[in-house]
C-alpha cells in the first residue's frame, strides 16, 4: 500500500472517531431537546460515518483502484485531510 493511501486511511480512521464523538453528543442532545435540527445532525453524522467506513474498506480491499495515478492518490489524501479539519472544527464547537 502506498504511503499516500495509508495516510488517507489513517485520516478516515480519525474522521470516524471524530464523527462518533459528535454523533454521540447529538444523540444525547436529541434525547433532551428532540428538535428536528438535531435529528438532521444525527443523520448527517450517520451518513458520514458510513462514508468513511466504506472508504477504509475500499482503501484496503481495492488498492489497485488508487494505485494507477499518484495525482488521484494525492487528491484523495487532500479530500480526507480537508474533511478531518472540518470535522475537527465541528467536534470542537460541539463538545465545547
Amino acid at each position: 500500500m502506498e504511503t499516500t493511501i495509508m495516510l488517507a486511511s489513517a485520516l478516515s480512521g480519525v474522521n470516524l472517531l471524530l464523527l462518533g464523538a459528535v454523533t454521540a453528543v447529538w444523540v444525547r442532545n436529541y434525547r433532551t431537546f428532540g428538535t428536528p435540527l438535531i435529528a438532521g445532525l444525527i443523520a448527517f453524522g450517520a451518513v458520514l460515518l458510513v462514508e468513511n467506513a466504506v472508504a477504509i474498506y475500499f482503501f484496503f480491499s481495492m488498492e489497485s483502484l488508487y494505485s494507477g495515478d499518484p495525482h488521484v492518490q494525492q487528491a484523495v489524501l487532500v479530500m480526507r485531510a480537508l474533511q478531518a479539519v472540518a470535522l475537527g472544527v465541528l467536534a470542537y464547537v460541539t463538545v465545547r
